[in-house]
């Protein structure tokens, strides 16, 4: 159901007012809810026969122990929202998921001597416990010849050798591409010691590396939607999420840096512009739009009148304490004290679900329309018939807009095959990770709340999860101007203005952070790893 509420300022004189601005909350990277974790990470890492229902209670909390229930994840397009009376999902343990005729499942043979031998092998899986050595040889012993034998010997023994190297990212990788190939005992193997190399309060790599390793123990279960639902096992107070969201914001520029473009090619396409209709697609707390109206209030000549449609389901109502409605009354507080005259149209529906009706389009407007790390949560061709992707890019060019401003994740975990689309991501977040560990020393409790909080699902979610279940598709920017093009866009080149205000947001940051411009569009990276890109089309 569309929740529509309007807030309206009469056309009053010019002249920002004097009282004090609210600082931006800022959402989640990308805005999604949280998660939490209860148990601590060395809790679930240290287990070597989780459960699905167990991996559900054993989330990654150094700070806190206990169990949680945890509820079936219901997915929009847009974001991931959660049943508030589901049940929880029951599902057989990660050794029952090996396939029948594997080394140690042998319940489908019908002979009765290898059935009570099956049940022997069960019993002594319970006694035996951590013992998966003991397990693996006895079920090789008793299905494969001598030559499969040595070379089941040689790999074990590669493997223990790349173990003790204590490489991390290459362990990690080892145990994804034996996960992608089917070869549960290596994987079993891996799993059981990546679990002592991880940690959520030690280095970068270890700490992305212990939520990589939740995604492999989900994506093995074949449980990933479940372990994605179960990542948020108790979720923290509206006003803490709040903080952990704003956290971020402040210690990394990913998200100054996607609105600043994005408002600087708004306010350049709208400076002649009497009245200005600005159509978000995900409008989270509506912090983007606190320094264009500052910015637009002091435009020689007056100020434009300012419309504002803030499309967000109800999944994101959580974060912002409240439906559309606060956005529109945050909105319109500042608008009033900067005297500019503002409307502010709710639109809670999923950006998926969107048609023409929803925006209310009025004569002698001008558009503009804003995509700020939203458009990578539609599904597109690879995913649905409908192409929700593809579909609001029309439908928005009916529309006839001015700009249209485009802000996303400069990664392809959308149409990337598993063992590249983890690759892919162990590099990208692997950037993010060390970034915060320069914003943040690695005791400080608020780092690890960040990481947990904003980012954990995401990464669990891309290796874990796949066709509909898998929400996050980042798309290269080459990727994404073939789309604009296809659906009539043109380029609309950022000006050098935009540039130089992020050359100098830059400057209170990392040296390490880095800002490229490159046929139109600007890139900001760590290192030598680009992260974000910006561009504008019309």
């Amino acid at each position: 159901m569309q929740e529509s509420q309007k807030h309206i300022i009469p056309n009053v004189s010019h002249g920002c007012g004097e009282q004090p601005v609210e600082e931006p909350e800022s959402y989640s990277w990308p805005p999604i809810h949280s998660v939490d974790h209860q148990a601590s990470s060395d809790e679930f890492i240290q287990g070597t026969q989780l459960s699905v229902q167990h991996l559900a209670q054993y989330c990654t909390h150094e700070s806190s122990s206990g169990t949680s229930t945890y509820h079936p994840v219901h997915s929009s397009p847009s974001s991931i929202g959660f049943s508030a009376n589901g049940s929880p999902t029951s599902h057989p343990d990660l050794q029952n998921y090996q396939s029948c005729g594997s080394p140690v499942n042998q319940s489908c043979l019908s002979n009765d001597t290898d059935d009570l031998g099956h049940k022997m092998r069960e019993l002594e899986s319970v006694l035996l416990g951590n013992d998966l050595d003991a397990l693996d040889m006895y079920a090789i012993t008793d299905e494969l010849g001598p030559n499969q034998l040595s070379s089941e010997a040689e790999n074990r023994e590669q493997m223990m050798e790349m173990i003790s190297r204590g490489d991390l990212k290459e362990v990690l990788c080892a145990c994804a591409k034996a996960l992608a190939n089917s070869d549960m005992s290596t994987t079993e193997l891996l799993i059981s010691n990546l679990r002592q190399m991880v940690s959520v309060s030690g280095e970068p790599i270890q700490r992305l590396g212990a939520y990589i390793l939740e995604g492999l123990v989900a994506r093995l279960a074949s449980s990933g939607s479940s372990i994605y639902a179960a990542l948020r096992c108790k979720e923290p107070a509206s006003a803490e999420l709040l903080s952990y969201m704003h956290i971020l914001y402040e210690i990394c520029p990913y998200f100054k840096f996607g609105y600043m473009s994005a408002n600087g090619a708004i306010a350049e396409a709208m400076k002649d512009e009497s009245r200005v209709h600005i159509i978000d697609f995900q409008v989270a707390q509506g912090s983007q739009w606190i320094t264009l109206i500052q910015a637009l209030a002091a435009r020689p000549g007056g100020p434009p009148q300012i419309r504002i449609t803030g499309i967000d389901d109800s999944t994101s109502s959580y974060a912002r304490g409240g439906g559309l409605g606060l956005v529109g009354q945050r909105l319109s507080r500042l608008a009033e004290s900067c005297k500019v005259p503002f409307e502010f149209h709710a639109a809670g529906i999923s950006a998926s679900e969107v048609q023409l009706e929803d925006i209310e389009v009025r004569p002698g407007e001008a558009i503009a329309v804003n995509f700020a790390f939203m458009l990578h949560h539609m599904p597109d061709e690879s995913v649905s018939c409908q192409n929700h992707r593809d579909r609001l890019l029309r439908l928005v060019k009916s529309l006839s807009p001015k700009v249209v401003t485009l802000v996303e994740q400069e990664s392809n975990t959308n149409t990337a095959p598993f063992l590249p689309r983890f690759a892919e991501t162990l590099n990208y977040f692997r950037a993010i990770f060390d970034s915060i560990d320069v914003a943040l020393p690695r005791e400080h409790k608020e780092r690890i709340n960040v990481e947990q909080h904003c980012l954990a699902r995401e990464i669990v979610n891309i290796i874990a999860c796949e066709g509909m279940e898998r929400v996050e598709r980042y798309e290269l920017l080459s990727k994404w101007k073939s789309r604009f093009i296809m659906a009539g866009f043109s380029p609309y080149p950022l000006s050098s203005l935009v540039n130089g205000t992020i050359k100098t947001l830059l400057q209170s940051y990392s040296e390490k952070y880095t800002l490229e411009e490159r046929d139109g569009a600007l890139y900001l990276g760590w290192m030598n790893q680009v992260l974000v890109a910006s561009c504008a089309w019309r």
